[in-house]
């Protein structure tokens, strides 16, 4: 839907002399939609030949949340301010959490939530003093961990604009 001036009205975007085949149906959609001439000489889409990735399969899949989320424990467990904040003697099972949450965000197996259930971040996070001291703590261990990754500049600004928002969000107390 497209907003349409001053009005505030909304329209929608129509593509132009485009089929979906499959099925054995043609599902035409037409339109006078001058917009859609970009398309130049595309006048057929085949179902099932537009590959889509999810984020998580593009940068990797498991294999590179894994490594994201262990090697920000790794800072994590020597640090004076997150430390207290996990009360396992053992930091494994905060690692699994964050690493099967973040697997599930970007578009991975939803384990996270066949497990635990809905995120609810704000709610599993308010039990601890979260300040600025601690935000800028962990976003410290999690720019470590992101610059390990090496991901394209692409993706790791995509990464890093969650990870700030996520980390301003869980503050919850006053310096």
């Amino acid at each position: 839907m497209l907003r349409d001036g001053a009005r505030g009205e909304y329209r929608s975007r129509r593509i132009r002399n485009v089929r979906f085949l499959g099925e054995g149906r043609d599902l035409s959609l037409k339109s006078s939609s001058a917009r859609s001439e970009s398309m130049g000489s595309v006048n057929e889409i085949r179902r099932g030949t537009l590959e889509t990735q999810t984020f998580y399969e593009q940068v990797g899949g498991e294999e590179t949340f894994r490594r994201l989320v262990h090697r920000f424990y790794e800072g994590v467990a020597e640090d004076p301010v997150l430390r207290p904040m996990y009360p396992e003697e053992d930091l494994g099972p905060a690692e699994e959490r964050l690493t099967l949450f973040l697997i599930q965000y970007w578009g991975g197996p939803t384990t996270y939530s066949d497990n635990r259930g809905h995120p609810r971040l704000r709610m599993r996070h308010a039990p601890f003093t979260v300040n600025r001291e601690a935000h800028d703590a962990w976003l410290r261990h999690m720019r470590d961990a992101v610059d390990d990754l090496g991901l394209s500049e692409e993706h790791e600004q995509q990464l890093w604009k969650y990870l700030t928002y996520a980390a301003a969000s869980m503050v919850n107390a006053p310096d």
